[in-house]
């Protein structure tokens, strides 16, 4: 295995970063948590999971295919990520405060609508693997991962939001109340917001 334990610490930060961002697949986690409690959102978790490993590895062996044939194009993609949590530090510092809405489709009870709910949410959006090749070069060399750092990195890029995904299963309570104040909202997207920043500026001087 080529990647070492500071580069696995610094994608779990920033993976837990992202995750602690609100969106939809809190509010869908919620939603279904209300209706149907842990039973009704941890399968929700589980798909979300396997959407993310997806969007990793195919990112990976994007980004492995385009370093054998320019090499120096994956080197310029560090930058790139420096540039996505930048610019996501600062929307989040920017943003307003509104209401998140979702389709019916996410919140429909039974175990298999809430799987197939999770890779909805993860799948369904194609921004993901391009945000996947925007910021793995910043975190790993790509040109040297071989198939086992390959399926760590997914199985991490799965199990960190599937874990804080399950956390959000048992207290949904409180995350929901949480979500429905403005002002609380606000706050977790300026502390965020300054920290995905300072992330960013980590990758640019590493």
């Amino acid at each position: 295995m080529t990647v070492t334990a500071s580069e696995i610490g610094l994608y779990s930060a920033a993976l837990l970063l992202l995750f602690l961002t609100p969106g939809p697949v809190w509010v869908a986690m919620l939603a279904r948590g209300l209706k149907g409690g842990f039973a009704g959102a941890w399968p929700l978790a589980l798909g979300v999971a396997f959407g993310d490993a997806a969007w990793a590895v195919a990112a990976l062996l994007t980004l492995n295919q385009v370093a054998s044939f320019h090499a120096g194009m994956v080197f310029w993609l560090k930058y790139v990520a420096v540039f996505v949590f930048v610019a996501m530090g600062v929307s989040l510092l920017r943003s307003k405060i509104e209401t998140i809405n979702l389709p019916n489709q996410l919140t429909r009870p039974g175990m298999l609508a809430g799987l197939f709910a999770g890779i909805l949410v993860i799948l369904g959006n194609p921004k993901a693997i391009l945000f996947y090749i925007g910021i793995l070069p910043g975190f790993f060399t790509v040109a040297a991962l071989h198939p086992i750092d390959i399926a760590v990195i997914g199985g991490l890029s799965a199990l960190l939001p599937f874990l804080g995904n399950l956390a959000l299963a048992l207290m949904f309570d409180h995350v929901s109340k949480m979500l429905n104040s403005p002002v609380l909202r606000q706050r977790i997207n300026r502390i965020t917001g300054v920290v995905l920043i300072c992330v960013g500026g980590l990758i640019f001087i590493s």
